[in-house]
């Protein structure tokens, strides 16, 4: 009888830690194709054959429901219980709450049945960034040539060109050619569905002279000043498009080199290639994966030391967490974060503007201002798999959980006192406080999202560090375009994966393709608010390059 009420109590927990992630309905199938599910990651599965190990080693864990320290404390190191209650840390704990989100999230335009590819990759790329881009090459191909000589092969570029050369960027991003060039090639990467419609030569000669700015601005004279109005252009569009969850995470993307293509490489050719001169972070919806705000960091605008003075300055990490949630005040989101970002001063100005906060705390990259020293050490006693320690102060929770290893987290937005579950496959359930849960379902989530993420990056990879970021941009723009895809009606009419829509997308960028109702994406686009449709154009106010880096 005893064993029998183990059981469903465990069974009872797993259908609880389920039911509290129903949210992530995008997770289980993130670009529309079959592949494994979260079990391999290392703190959270979801699969149903973890039932049958719910009596292993965890399983007699998960009918505890004391508090969220899940069994005996462990024992704290040496400092005096009198020193850390000072510092306001104590080990009552009780329970709190984070306000109702006030945002909702999803789209904020519906799009119809009938919508294409080419609609929703619009949202964030409209008619009049393209136009731009078309004004732009040629007013940088007529300066060129008036320094270096007249261009016999080249005439100015159409939008009509423009669209096409765009189209053939982004097919590899589906098609993993060496080069763009190998298109026109008659081998393995040579394209026979897109190659008739622009020849190599021309197509050589628009991406000699393209360019998103040609001329250097008073107002931006370093940085990415030819790329910071579409920068700009592409961030207003993220922002109006969609409304992400109450969760979202702060975190580098994955954006290294594809694997395969390196390992073609010799050695010699791997140690010329150079290394990227910018850093990406992104603010990123953990239910969806639609990535909110980015944010670029040039490496040269450190100085000689460059990056790697400011690996191990939090308040660098800490500056950005404040620039990419700076419209989230008063929302009440909660938000994930590295050990690089968490801090106690960080969440703790968060907390006044009504941002919650749970984070991974490693005493090598963390600031641990304000933390207790006894909580930072390993205990001298071997711990139990699911034991944890917690401490208060105020709001804020330290809590120390050991699962073949000590894992330390800064959160005020769980409650202490709530008992969560980690499942895993082999090892059965093992307990833990629920922001532990909390923090590996919606990570591992974000882990798999970059899994897939890295497989469509637009494989053109230009000398220049302002188009490295343009297409990069562009890549981020064509998933989250996706996305909104998959969270549409078009989704149910034509239910497309990743790879497919890319295809689709890549056909119809070279020809503007109307939907059956006879709207064009460039009218969708301007039937968006007014707040949304922001001007593009030469006569945009360039903004100078902020230093941003954030390192998980």
């Amino acid at each position: 009888m005893a064993e029998c009420g183990r059981r469903a109590l465990s069974l009872s927990l797993l259908q609880a830690a389920r039911s509290r992630y129903e949210s992530l309905q995008i997770s289980d199938d993130v670009f529309g194709e079959s592949g494994d599910d979260s079990s391999e990651n290392p703190f959270y599965s979801t699969s149903a054959e973890s039932d049958s190990d719910s009596g292993g080693p965890g399983g007699a864990h998960a009918g505890d429901t004391g508090a969220a320290g899940g069994g005996p404390r462990a024992s704290a190191g040496s400092d005096s219980p009198a020193e850390e209650e000072e510092e306001g840390w104590s080990e009552p704990l009780r329970d709190i709450g984070v306000p109702a989100y006030k945002d909702t999230c999803g789209p904020t335009q519906r799009m119809p049945a009938t919508a294409t590819a080419m609609d929703f990759f619009q949202l964030f790329v409209p008619d009049n960034a393209i136009q731009n881009m078309v004004t732009q090459t040629n007013m940088y191909a007529k300066k060129y040539q008036e320094r270096f000589g007249n261009d016999e092969g080249w005439r100015p570029v159409t939008a009509q060109e423009m669209r096409a050369f765009l189209g053939f960027v982004c097919s590899t991003g589906v098609h993993r050619c060496e080069s763009v060039l190998s298109i026109w090639s008659g081998g393995f990467f040579g394209n026979k569905s897109i190659a008739p419609k622009m020849s190599q030569a021309r197509f050589e000669k628009i991406l000699k002279y393209f360019h998103i700015v040609a001329f250097r601005s008073s107002q931006g004279s370093q940085g990415l000043y030819k790329i910071q109005p579409f920068l700009d252009c592409l961030q207003q569009s993220f922002s109006c498009t969609f409304h992400p969850s109450q969760t979202q995470v702060l975190h580098e993307p994955l954006i290294d080199e594809d694997p395969v293509f390196i390992t073609t490489c010799t050695e010699r050719e791997t140690r010329k290639r150079k290394k990227r001169k910018f850093s990406l972070w992104v603010r990123q919806c953990t239910t969806t994966g639609f990535i909110c705000q980015v944010y670029i960091h040039l490496k040269e605008s450190l100085g000689p030391d460059g990056l790697d003075t400011l690996k191990h300055k939090p308040q660098l990490h800490s500056m950005v967490a404040r620039q990419l949630c700076q419209n989230l005040a008063g929302q009440n989101a909660i938000i994930f974060t590295g050990p690089s970002i968490t801090s106690l001063n960080l969440f703790q100005e968060f907390e006044k503007q009504g941002i919650y906060c749970c984070g991974l705390l490693s005493s090598r990259k963390s600031d641990c201002t304000g933390l207790p020293q006894s909580m930072l050490r390993n205990p001298e006693m071997p711990q139990q798999r699911g034991q944890s320690h917690i401490k208060m102060k105020g709001n804020m929770c330290l809590i120390n959980w050991y699962n073949k290893g000590n894992f330390r987290f800064l959160t005020n937005g769980y409650s202490p006192i709530k008992q969560g579950v980690i499942i895993k496959r082999k090892s059965g359930e093992i307990p833990c406080p629920l922001a532990v849960e909390a923090f590996a379902a919606h990570l591992g989530y974000i882990c798999k999202y970059d899994d897939k993420y890295s497989k469509y990056f637009i494989f053109h990879k230009p000398n220049k560090t302002w188009q490295q970021v343009f297409w990069l941009t562009i890549s981020i723009a064509i998933n989250n375009a996706y996305i909104l895809y998959k969270m549409s009606d078009a989704y149910h009419a034509k239910r497309y994966s990743r790879a497919q829509f890319g295809e689709r997308l890549k056909s119809c960028v070279c020809v503007e393709e109307k939907s059956d109702d006879g709207v064009t994406a460039a009218c969708r686009w301007e039937r968006l608010p007014a707040r949304c449709r922001v001007p593009f154009g030469p006569k945009t106010p360039l903004k100078s390059p902020s230093l941003h880096r954030f390192c998980v």
